[in-house]
């Protein structure tokens, strides 16, 4: 088959190994996703989290420059957002948009929260309706 076939990974770049920690910490163990492998020491430090339907890539190189370009968020697919910013919220994490409920067109209703996850990552929680 040729072409694309979905998203494979999103890469995070947590600046050095502790923040690579908690970052990696918070997507497995507050969220729930399961850890799917580590590499490397230090700041050459790695992990593929399993996001469900694709797997998120954690660095830890915070002395490597990010590419240019654009980075907006991070949405993860939710069953329950309100129960979800709650776990997010006793992790500390900052709540950017409390839950809502949205429209993405007459036949889309969603319920959305943002936070602002360990590494300084926008995160976007989605609930179909």
């Amino acid at each position: 088959m040729n072409g694309i076939s979905g998203v494979h990974h999103i890469c995070l770049k947590a600046a050095g190994r502790e923040l690579w920690e908690k970052t990696t910490a918070f997507y497995t163990q507050v969220l729930g996703c399961p850890l799917v492998r580590t590499w490397g020491e230090g700041s050459g430090s790695g992990a593929m989290v399993d996001l469900g339907n694709c797997l998120l890539e954690i660095f830890a190189d915070a002395d490597r420059p990010l590419s240019p370009g654009v980075h907006r968020h991070v949405a993860l697919r939710t069953d329950d957002v309100d129960g979800t910013v709650e776990l997010v919220r006793r992790a500390g994490m900052e709540i950017t948009m409390e839950p809502a409920d949205k429209s993405l067109g007459p036949d889309y209703p969603i319920r959305a929260a943002f936070f602002r996850g360990p590494a300084g990552e926008s995160v976007e929680l989605i609930q179909e309706r």
